[in-house]
C-alpha cells in the first residue's frame, strides 16, 4: 500500500447544540480525527464513538437516518437534507470552519 491510497486523517470541528453538549461534557465545540473523505456520516460515526452517551440523540439506533429535530450546517449552508455520504466542502475537512449540528425550533 503506497500513501496515495491511504485515507487521510482530518481533525474536524464539530459544534453541537446546548443540551447535547451537557450530556457529553463538551464545551461547545468538539474536535473529532475523521478519516477522508469527510461526510455527515463519517462524521457522526466519529461522534459516536467518541461519546457513546450520544447515540440515538442524533439519528436513529437502527436505520441510522437522521432524527426529525436535527439539522447540519457545513459553511454556514444547510446540508440536512444532503446524502450523509456526499463529501463536505475542504474548509470543514481541514478545520478551517466546524460543521455544525443545531437542534431545530419548532413551536409557536
Amino acid at each position: 500500500m503506497n500513501d496515495s491510497d491511504k485515507a487521510r486523517i482530518c481533525n474536524v470541528r464539530v459544534t453541537l447544540p446546548h443540551h447535547l453538549c451537557v450530556l457529553a461534557n463538551v464545551d461547545g465545540e468538539t474536535v473529532l480525527a475523521v478519516a477522508s473523505p469527510v461526510s455527515q456520516r463519517t462524521i457522526l460515526d466519529a461522534l459516536e464513538a467518541r461519546y457513546p452517551m450520544l447515540c440515538g440523540t442524533l439519528r436513529d439506533h437502527v436505520t441510522q437516518k437522521r432524527r426529525a429535530r436535527v439539522r447540519f450546517f457545513a459553511n454556514e449552508e444547510d446540508v440536512t437534507h444532503d446524502s450523509p455520504d456526499q463529501p463536505l466542502p475542504e474548509a470543514i475537512a481541514s478545520g478551517a470552519r466546524p460543521f455544525m449540528i443545531i437542534g431545530a425550533i419548532s413551536g409557536g
